[in-house]
């Protein structure tokens, strides 16, 4: 069971004293309605971060600009932030997180691993003197402050080594004046309104994602943990894009499943798959014919590598022919042209050729799989001949596939 999805986060613009773009705050949208409406701070701010993840892709929301995370006190304290990409991301600690002792040593940890802090609609008090020693970025909004303390202000924030943040400069005025008081950087509705991005997708459903957090939970075997992607090919092509977002500069192409997995870690993982069941909405979700066929495909093609080569479930070769096959029809599922989605995933030459012109040995499996569907016999004849794959192979394949299907269902 997968549900059907469409993803929505708003951006807006954050601009340095040259009025170029430096970075991105990401937003929660819940349509393409230009405002926030959530009924929880927190599910919204784990909505950003799993759709940003795993939804969109971080390089489809940021390219190789900086994202700005709203993030909540719980969300702080959990480690479940900690699977955002330390490179790219700054976490903007709402207005709301109490400035206390505990919060201030987990900034402290979080500044040690990595990551940048930004105060988000600060008010400048004494008490957080210590706090200012190493946040880097606080962000004043200048419609909320009294114009004439602002001066004092920033004067005094200047003594630390951070960063100042007009928000809401809405005039040119404004601009100027913050730019003369010594801001370095600028957000608001003179530079740009934030936008609202859409992206259409779709969601594995909680009782997947919270089988597969079981079996992270009890340390289970990999090969379980693997069991729970190969059996959901959504879950898979999420598990793709997170690796791509996450893993920032991965020189590594994509090879299988598994070869995502150890790339991504499992604790990486397991901090995924909490947010996502977090963020995910609770609606029951629908059965997809497309899905079913992506799965058999994968099957059929590694069942017939293993039978054909005498490989084994574990090789590398038979790995790289499953995700082929579950891979073959994303860009019907989600609307997008195959082309993008392999440029965006990291995949090896190998499976890209397979995907995008059906060339090469997984290239020919994949076309095989395609007209045994089409039950275009005269083709498959024909396939078969290149691949030395007998009949009785072939049918004996299909009929694992379907069964294989049915019992993970």
């Amino acid at each position: 069971m997968s549900q059907q999805q469409t993803f929505f986060l708003g951006r807006q613009p954050i601009l340095d004293i040259r009025q170029e773009i430096v970075g991105y705050e990401l937003l929660f949208r819940s349509s393409e309605k230009n405002f926030s409406d959530f009924e929880s701070q927190n599910q919204a701010c784990m909505s950003v971060i799993s759709s940003a993840l795993s939804g969109f892709g971080f390089n489809e929301v940021l390219g190789d600009k900086t994202g700005f995370i709203n993030v909540t006190e719980e969300a702080l304290l959990s480690d479940l932030i900690e699977i955002l990409p330390r490179e790219q991301t700054i976490l903007e600690l709402l207005e709301s997180v109490r400035l206390n002792e505990s919060t201030r040593q987990r900034c402290l940890d979080l500044k040690s691993k990595g990551y940048r802090i930004a105060l988000d609609d600060h008010v400048f008090g004494m008490e957080h003197l210590e706090l200012y020693r190493f946040v880097d970025i606080v962000k004043i909004d200048i419609l909320e402050t009294d114009p004439t303390m602002l001066p004092d202000i920033v004067k005094k924030l200047r003594q630390f080594p951070l960063q100042l943040l007009a928000e809401k400069v809405e005039t040119m005025g404004q601009f100027e004046d913050c730019l003369g008081l010594g801001f370095e950087l600028f957000q608001g509705y003179f530079f740009a309104r934030p936008v609202v991005l859409k992206h259409k997708g779709l969601e594995p459903s909680k009782i997947t994602m919270l089988r597969l957090l079981s079996n992270l939970h009890a340390n289970a075997d990999f090969s379980k943990i693997e069991e729970s992607f190969r059996s959901a090919p959504v879950l898979s092509f999420n598990l793709l894009k997170l690796v791509n977002s996450v893993c920032v500069g991965l020189r590594e192409k994509i090879r299988s499943l598994r070869h995502a997995i150890i790339i991504l870690g499992l604790d990486k993982l397991r901090r995924w798959v909490q947010l996502a069941i977090f963020a995910s909405s609770d609606s029951r979700g629908i059965n997809n014919p497309l899905l079913e066929m992506a799965a058999v495909r994968g099957r059929l093609m590694e069942f017939l590598l293993m039978e054909h080569k005498g490989l084994s479930r574990n090789s590398e070769r038979v790995e790289a022919a499953f995700m082929t096959g579950i891979l073959s029809l994303v860009d019907i599922l989600f609307d997008t042209s195959i082309d993008v989605i392999v440029n965006e995933l990291g995949l090896s030459d190998e499976i890209s050729a397979a995907l995008l012109h059906r060339e090469g040995e997984l290239g020919i499996l994949l076309s095989l799989a395609e007209t045994l569907e089409q039950t275009n016999f005269g083709e498959v004849e024909d396939l078969v001949e290149k691949t030395d794959i007998s009949f009785a192979h072939l049918l004996s394949a299909q009929l694992d596939a379907y069964n294989w299907r049915d019992s993970i269902k």
